[in-house]
């Protein structure tokens, strides 16, 4: 090896980390190893791991090195960089094989994979037959097949294959959680060249909507361009922007025309195998790489001295209820953010653009999330099942699977019998899914739509829903496909490729000529793969999925008055009622009933709706309702459940509620509050807890709405007292209806308040009382009235009203009321209900 590569090799940083790492594999057979981007851990490592490298350290015999990658163009980039540090073409000792696509030769010593064809590997092969070591590169972007992959390996060295060297391989320093992962195994860090990176402040300068679902604010993207012509007129060296997705990428460089000489690359896992060539070779000129993600550590890009970073990421997302999941776009985290401006750094010192404010940056989260809380798990549940461990218990892994969002995959793999429903064991068919190498949902579309629309065109609707077609190919699966079969775009040579693929997956699967029609055969495959997503036309033009979501299609759609679809992609634009179809196929309602059999129901029914019973027998599909008729004799059962819906929508007002029933409830809610038990609560939750007991027989024999005004609310109610423990008869001693005031008037007492009853009485009738009346000890509040039957004033505490507050009360009302006493001291007065004179008399005729 001479030139260029050798000396590439010898400036690589990791090279002084190597005796360390050697050593904690001899020591322990697993290690961390912790190196930024650029120092060569994805490029050098394996090579000498795999002893295809001289010197000390270097090893001599040539052993065979797995490295997985979580990126397809990572790994051809990474094997095209060993190769051409070894000064050969891939192929020779060093391989990659990504899904669809394979460069390896007899005498390949190491093969770079994703991590996705890694489990498939290791799924046909645990114990890795004739690989010496793995290299789980970039573990610390939390991908869903890296984790599952790591814990996987594990698992074999473990029980298998004690001998078999694991390094996990992390660009940011949060490595002791993988070192515990892998048995303590020890951190082997190696320094990288790290330049200064100036960070520069570039937030919009006007407010711009955050991102949501897959749509980014048109004014950011703006806004990024503006900062990337700004870098090139401040600064020297090449740019790198980092965007979300494709799409930005493709907006912002719309934005960037009149750049005069400078060369303007996108770089994203879709981009052409030329373009990811030209981006990772040093340009001739000055260049702009807009890139996704995948240059945050994957890729190192030649010539960058300064990063314009947009905020944005992408991660998945499941809307368990819905049944929808997608990439949705989150703001970068502060890892992500710090990874990025590294970048500019790598060679020589550098600048950051930072598209937000500086006070925003510690709002931001310190890490991505991982792909395991957040992602679609049906793959992940599916791959466990079939390692042994349906419940993922006992993996290695950093982060448990979320229950719910396991217990939701495990129902749709028992849907389509990949795994017993009971046990949630893998079963043949879950096998053959697994195998194939897709989401679990599209293997069942692919064989089971095979035999019917025939091997080839089944492949060629699942490579569509593979991978999502561009926007421009339609909304209508079929005009997609059509426009994909006579596409010469990138998008159309990779869906070539993988139809290649998955047709070899299912042989003897027929040719389809007798099979239905090409609008037909594509909607049963995408009914097939997403069957609660089949939906129905409904009168004011949307379409209700059998799942529950109400989703419309674009105006002009092809999909337009279609009675029936099958929809395979939708998301939810911003503030929009409805998720928005982006992609389906046209079915009728025989492949609706035969994709969505589990969700089929034939059933009486008893609802409340709209205040009232209405009883019927339906036929549906989950959601869907696919025919109704009145029925006249419903089960009484399912009357009553109705009712009791319709008590628990509208409360139990829907009673005949007397007065006298009114009170004993609000008595009974005092006792309760102040005694406790064996005093009932009378609360709406806890009378519709305990109906059984109250509200038993008369419920039973109500038929419909007016029947629930017909019964005693408080002849119910007195069921709940507690008879059996004789405190019933207390009732009446401890909240009494009444109170017997001085002047001999039995006053109604007021528990609509139960924390604090009140007693509103006249103020003359109380005079001579020097304590404030209580009921089960609590001291009533006392309103006082006037003659009229005015309030005057409040007071718990009559002694003091008496001596503070009645001087006021007096001065402000005798002269209004006159005929009325209003002595100076009202604590020793006689107490009257009557006027001065009447009082005068009826104490003169008892003289």
């Amino acid at each position: 090896m001479t030139g260029r590569p050798r000396d590439a090799l010898l400036n690589l940083p990791v090279r002084s980390a190597l005796p360390a790492l050697r050593s904690a594999l001899d020591a322990d057979g697993a290690a961390v190893l912790v190196a930024p981007p650029g120092t060569g851990k994805t490029t050098l490592v394996p090579l000498v791991l795999a002893g295809l490298l001289e010197g000390p350290h270097e090893g001599a015999a040539e052993r065979r090195v797995v490295v997985a990658e979580p990126r397809r163009i990572a790994a051809r980039a990474a094997a095209r960089r060993m190769a051409w540090l070894l000064g050969e073409k891939v192929g020779e000792r060093v391989g990659y094989t990504v899904r669809g696509e394979r460069a390896v030769g007899p005498r390949t010593r190491v093969e770079v994979v994703t991590t996705g064809v890694l489990l498939q590997r290791l799924q046909r092969d645990q114990e890795l037959s004739g690989v010496d070591a793995v290299l789980l590169d970039e573990v610390h972007e939390r991908h869903l097949d890296a984790d599952t992959a790591t814990a996987f390996l594990w698992d074999v060295r473990e029980t298998l294959r004690p001998d078999l060297e694991l390094v996990a391989a992390s660009a940011t320093t949060d490595a002791q959680g993988w070192a515990r992962l892998l048995g303590g195994a020890r951190v082997v860090e190696a320094e990288g060249i790290a330049h200064p990176v100036d960070v520069v402040w570039a937030p919009p300068p006007r407010a711009v909507r955050p991102p949501h679902g897959m749509r980014v604010d048109p004014a950011l993207l703006t806004h990024v361009a503006s900062v990337v012509r700004r870098a090139l007129a401040e600064r020297d060296g090449d740019v790198l922007c980092f965007l979300p997705g494709v799409g930005e990428i493709a907006r912002v460089a719309g934005r960037l025309g009149g750049l005069g000489d400078v060369e303007v690359l996108q770089v994203h896992g879709r981009a052409p195998a030329a373009v990811q060539d030209a981006v990772l070779a040093p340009g001739t000129g000055r260049r702009v790489v807009l890139a996704t993600s995948v240059a945050e550590s994957s890729l190192t890009v030649p010539g960058v001295r300064v990063v314009v970073d947009a905020g944005l990421a992408r991660e998945p997302r499941v809307d368990h209820a819905r049944g929808l999941s997608a990439l949705t776009t989150v703001r970068a985290s502060r890892a992500a953010a710090r990874q990025r401006a590294g970048r500019a750094g790598r060679e020589a010192p550098g600048v950051v653009y930072r598209c937000w404010a500086e006070a925003e940056d510690v709002r931001l989260p310190a890490f991505p999330a991982p792909e395991i809380q957040v992602a679609d798990l049906t793959a992940f549940a599916l791959q466990t099942a079939c390692w042994g461990a349906p419940d993922a218990s006992g993996l290695a892994l950093l982060d448990a699977p979320p229950a719910g969002a396991l217990a939701a995959a495990r129902s749709v793999l028992a849907a389509v019998g990949a795994v017993d429903a009971a046990s949630g064991r893998v079963t043949g068919r879950g096998t053959r899914l697994a195998r194939v190498g897709l989401h679990p949902r599209l293997a069942r579309a692919l064989l089971d739509a095979a035999p019917v629309v025939g091997a080839r065109r089944a492949a060629e609707v699942v490579a569509l829903l593979s991978e999502e077609p561009p926007r421009e190919y339609g909304d209508d699966l079929a005009t997609a496909w059509r426009a994909a079969r006579r596409g010469g775009d990138g998008y159309a040579a990779r869906w070539r490729a993988e139809v290649r693929r998955l047709s070899s997956a299912v042989p003897g699967g027929g040719d389809g000529r007798t099979g239905p029609g090409e609008d037909q055969a594509a909607g049963l495959v995408a009914a097939l793969a997403y069957p609660e997503r089949v939906a129905k036309a409904q009168r004011d033009g949307t379409y209700l999925m059998v799942n529950g979501t109400r989703a419309e299609v674009r105006s002009g759609s092809g999909l337009t008055g279609a009675a029936w679809v099958a929809v395979a992609v939708a998301d939810r634009p911003v503030g929009a009622g409805h998720a928005r179809v982006q992609l389906a196929g046209h079915i009728d309602e025989d492949v609706a009933r035969d994709a969505a059999a589990s969700l089929h129901e034939d059933r009486d029914e008893v609802v409340w709706d709209g205040g009232a019973l209405v009883a019927r027998h339906v036929e549906r599909l989950g959601a869907v309702e696919l025919a109704v008729r009145p029925l006249k004799d419903p089960d009484p059962a399912l009357v009553r459940e109705a009712l009791l819906e319709g008590l628990r929508e509208e409360g139990t007002g829907l009673l005949n509620w007397s007065r006298g029933a009114r009170e004993l409830r609000e008595r009974l809610a005092f006792l309760h509050h102040h005694a406790g038990a064996p005093w009932p609560d009378v609360s709406e939750v806890a009378l519709h807890a305990r109906v059984d007991e109250w509200l038993e027989p008369e419920l039973s024999r109500a038929r419909r709405r007016a029947d629930l005004g017909r019964i005693d609310a408080g002849q119910a109610l007195a069921r709940l007292l507690p008879w059996a423990s004789g405190d019933a008869a207390r009732l009446d001693e401890l909240a009494p209806e009444r109170v017997e005031v001085p002047s001999g008037s039995r006053i109604r007492i007021d528990y609509a308040t139960p924390e604090q009853p009140v007693l509103a009485v006249k103020l003359q009738e109380l005079f001579g009382l020097q304590e404030t009346p209580r009921v089960c000890g609590v001291p009533l509040l006392v309103h006082l009235l006037s003659p009229a039957g005015r309030p005057a004033a409040v007071t718990a505490d009559l002694a003091s009203f008496w001596r503070e507050g009645y001087r006021a009360v007096r001065s402000e009302l005798r002269g209004r009321y006159p005929k009325h006493p209003w002595p100076d001291d009202p604590a020793t007065a006689e107490p009257t209900r009557h006027t001065k004179a009447r009082q005068q008399a009826q104490q003169g005729r008892r003289a």
